[in-house]
């Protein structure tokens, strides 16, 4: 077996909508493809003992054991890597259950396609799935712990934090999208303008000073002291000399912690000698130079939870420890403890595993004691200095039982620091009395505190904390959300997106865009390419000044790794024509309908999905969507149109010379199609369907109709404004277009748009397209052999696997059947090409160059255009 691609798939996809996290793995079974899983002697045994846990999967049976009597019947060696794939990272703690596993066209290669988590996690399930898979096979040992403790390693590495991760989860539950922004915990949740950042429990509103005071513990205890706040007597110091005056004026015990310090790292508690003091020193020193020495305060160790300044948590915190049963060594107790089901590694389940580290040693070595002592029955050891979840430590909720005089307190300090979201030590005998009358102390105030303790305790109510947050950023009312429109299909998708974009922009809005030629941010071109993929659409998503989102959404981005977004408001499919057929599993027009139609599925419930009624494909993809649908059509008998007319619905047709917005009997006439230029007075068709649902989606957006009629009367096509889309320019003597077409369906539309131009010589400069099939550049040819007198073929620059003869001679066998005496000549360079056109362009020839690649045609048209008018000028 061999592993051909690996494929990450983040947004919705051809395999779900509603499951956007997928691995696509092409699989090439090799000599297994004749050996089902019942052919191979063993095989079930070996599986269900070395993952016995695979009898939970129901399969296509329905029933628990349901994969494993598929294994018995007899399934292919795809199917069983997906569960395997599955179960592993269930195994590892991360929960999954989807997954589909097709045979390609070609025989032997499967699709196997499974849920992930963690990206990386999911990767390395794969790979290890087929791994396991061949261990299986040949009958050989594999440590499948190994494997499992591996992607436990790859999940901490990778996964948010469980606080980062709470507030995603409910900004999740409240539809509230977003993005992780780089590999760490900062977080972007929401679109565009309404945005909002965090990272960890920082949130973008969030003061600098407010966290820069927190970090000081000497700026936080002064502060709190003027403020009448309790705090432990104290002091900072530096060297022994000033320890030793501190430890006079306080006395034993004693806390010495770094004063930038966190986490409790540095820290050594109820110290009481000066060896002790000096080792605290020394240890405090390796995290900063200057060092806390306060009281050792008695009492139990509490955080309190404010967040935008009220109490929402509190919790009283445990440090890890174990209780002696006067048998077992201390070493042999942690590891019982770590029996419990509820502890985990890292931060997969409530309590994480104990382990034994320098901290442990210090505190061990402090009491006499070492890993191997066996405590006596009933003796509580503590292994950890300080009381952190992470470390072992464990936490008991008391939200309900803090004293109102405590809340008030803890309000105070949030206010007096000025942090939105604070977690508050205190040292107290209880927080059910006022700290007043119980001498306990605010020991630190945290910013970016963490959530665990309160989101799961191991003992008492879980808080969902989280919740607060998304209160204090999304208040009701406020958005999170920016609309998006959506723009799919074979043809017309660039255009039909720039034309959305300028009535938007020319309403008042600010609008990020996506295009084949680049991305733009209020008509500023930010990025050059071809960006019709889901990283360039979160590049608009994650502009913070974008209001409005149209997204040129292309086939190679959905299948490479799904839409960029979730849901749409809008989404337009122009029309469903052979292109890139061939290509990534997509042989047929309903291949391509499928991936055309993820679009379309991925519109929210009250949005709309834009039809071309005139596109039979197109009206296939309309089948069964779960959202609102609006069609138009070039003819207003057209019977799906006048159907949906006659229910009272809402659709865009083009009648009388109108673009025409119809419901019921009633229309609205938005435009003459000669007033607007881009369909050439009503002469270029294929652009009147782009018009068509341009305003469409303008309207049921609700844009106002006069700017509409606006916007469609001020969108000029040009070189700058819609490049390589009917680019005409004129010279003294004769024209020159350039146009993007580059399947049968564009060389149709412009031979229809030509048949209506008058000109004694029509020269054409064609090219052929590499990754397209024999069949399609065989048509083309046919189509240029129709239109044109006179044919230059030019090479492409990326040939896309082929030759240059080879696509040459696919393009003249196709120039030959046309039936048209036509004369061709082959000159690979563009430029060339172009000269050669211009040279020998007779009075009011029309000179047509179609190119997959247009920027460096319009360069040359443009030099030369020039050069036409300095000498007109001369």
């Amino acid at each position: 077996m061999k592993i051909n691609k690996i494929q990450v798939l983040r947004g919705p996809n051809i395999w779900s909508i509603r499951r956007p996290k997928l691995i696509q793995m092409r699989l090439d079974l090799e000599e297994m493809e004749h050996y089902p899983t019942n052919k191979i002697d063993g095989f079930r045994e070996r599986l269900e003992n070395l993952i016995p846990s695979l009898y939970t999967h129901r399969c296509s049976e329905g029933v628990p054991g349901g994969f494993f009597q598929r294994v018995e019947l007899g399934t292919w060696m795809g199917h069983v890597i997906e569960h395997i794939a599955l179960e592993i990272q269930t195994l590892a703690g991360m929960e999954t259950g989807f997954g589909r596993t097709r045979e390609t066209h070609m025989p032997g290669v499967y699709n196997v396609v499974f849920a992930y988590v963690e990206e990386k996690a999911g990767v390395y399930a794969a790979e290890a799935s087929v791994e396991i898979a061949r261990a299986l096979i040949k009958g050989e040992n594999y440590d499948i712990d190994n494997t499992i403790q591996r992607l436990k390693e790859i999940r901490e590495e990778v996964r948010l934090g469980p606080s980062t991760g709470s507030i995603v989860n409910e900004a999740v539950s409240r539809k509230i999208p977003w993005i992780r922004m780089g590999k760490n915990s900062l977080v972007q949740l929401g679109y565009g303008v309404h945005q909002m950042r965090f990272q960890a429990t920082i949130t973008c509103n969030t003061g600098s000073i407010a966290v820069d005071i927190a970090c000081n513990k000497e700026t936080t205890k002064q502060l709190l002291h003027d403020a009448a706040v309790p705090v432990a007597a104290g002091t900072f110091v530096t060297d022994e000399d000033e320890l030793r005056a501190a430890i006079d004026r306080i006395g034993y015990p004693l806390v010495l912690k770094p004063l930038s310090g966190n986490h409790g790292k540095g820290s050594s508690i109820n110290v009481n000698d000066w060896q002790s003091s000096v080792a605290g020193l020394q240890h405090a020193r390796q995290y900063s130079q200057k060092v806390i020495v306060e009281k050792f305060i008695t009492g139990y160790d509490y955080r309190i939870l404010v967040i935008n300044h009220k109490m929402v948590a509190a919790a009283r915190r445990v440090p890890a420890h174990v209780v002696g049963d006067g048998a077992h060594s201390i070493r042999q107790l942690i590891d019982i403890e770590n029996q419990d089901p509820r502890r985990g590694f890292g931060h997969e389940n409530v309590l994480t595993e104990i382990t034994i580290d320098k901290d442990t040693n210090e505190l061990l070595q402090k009491m006499n004691y070492t890993p191997e002592t066996v405590p006596q029955k009933g003796e509580i050891v503590y292994l950890k200095s300080t009381a952190n979840l992470s470390t072992g430590g464990t936490s008991i909720d008391v939200t309900d039982m803090v004293h109102p005089e405590n809340i008030f307190m803890a309000e105070r300090v949030s206010r007096i620091i000025g942090l939105d979201i604070c977690g508050i030590d205190i040292m107290a005998e209880n927080l059910t009395q006022p700290m007043s009358e119980t001498g306990g102390v605010v020991l630190e105030v945290n910013a970016a505190p963490g959530f665990r303790m309160h989101l799961a305790p191991s003992e008492g109510l879980p808080r969902n904390v989280a919740a607060h947050v998304l209160d204090m950023m999304y208040p009701p009312g406020k958005p999170s959300r920016i609309p998006i429109i959506a723009v799919t299909g074979t043809n017309g998708k660039t255009t039909t997106t720039r034309l959305i974009a300028h009535i938007v922009k020319s309403s008042g809005r600010r609008v990020g865009f996506t295009t084949s030629d680049g991305i733009y941010i209020h008509n500023h071109m930010l990025t050059r390419g071809d960006t019709t993929g889901p990283l360039s659409a979160e590049f608009v998503l994650k502009d913070p000044t974008v209001e409005f989102a149209v997204l040129e959404t292309a086939r190679g981005g959905i299948l490479r790794s799904g839409l960029g977004y979730q849901q749409s408001d809008i989404a337009v499919l122009t029309n469903i024509r052979e292109d890139h057929l061939g290509l990534e599993d997509i042989h047929t027009l309903r291949d391509l309908t499928r991936v055309k139609k993820v679009v379309l599925e991925s519109v929210k419930k009250d949005g709309w999905a834009i039809i071309n009624a005139d596109d039979e494909y197109s009206l296939h993809a309309a089948k069964d969507l779960d959202c609102k649908i609006a069609y138009f059509s070039l003819s207003e008998e057209n019977p799906l149109l006048v159907k949906f007319a006659g229910e009272g619905k809402v659709v865009a047709v083009y009648e009388e010379g109108y673009i025409t917005i119809k419901k019921g009997d009633w229309k609205i006439r938005i435009e003459r199609v000669n007033n607007i230029p881009l369909t050439v007075d009503g002469k270029a068709k294929f652009m009147i369907y782009n018009v068509l649902a341009a305003t469409l989606s303008a309207y049921l957006h609700g844009f106002n109709i006069e700017d509409i009629g606006l916007a469609l009367r001020t969108f000029v096509p040009s070189a700058q404004q819609t490049p390589g889309r009917m680019n005409i320019f004129k010279f003294r003597n004769f024209s020159v277009m350039i146009d993007f077409a580059h399947n049968p369906a564009g060389y149709e539309a412009i031979e229809e748009f030509l048949s209506g131009i008058e000109a004694p010589k029509k020269i054409g400069i064609i090219s052929g397209v590499g990754d397209r099939r024999d069949v399609d550049i065989r048509e083309c040819g046919k189509i240029a052999g129709r239109m044109f007198d006179y044919i230059i073929i030019r090479n492409e620059r990326h040939l896309r696997g082929r030759t240059e003869e080879n696509i040459n001679g696919l393009l003249i066998d196709g120039i030959m059947s046309s039936g048209s005496k036509v004369t061709y000549e082959i000159i690979p360079k563009e430029t060339e090409a172009i000269k050669h056109a211009i040279s020998m362009a007779e009075e009011g020839s029309f000179i047509t160059a179609l190119s997959d690649v247009v920027s460096n045609a319009i360069e040359v048209v443009q030099e030369y255009q020039q050069r036409d008018a300095e000498e007109e000028n001369q």
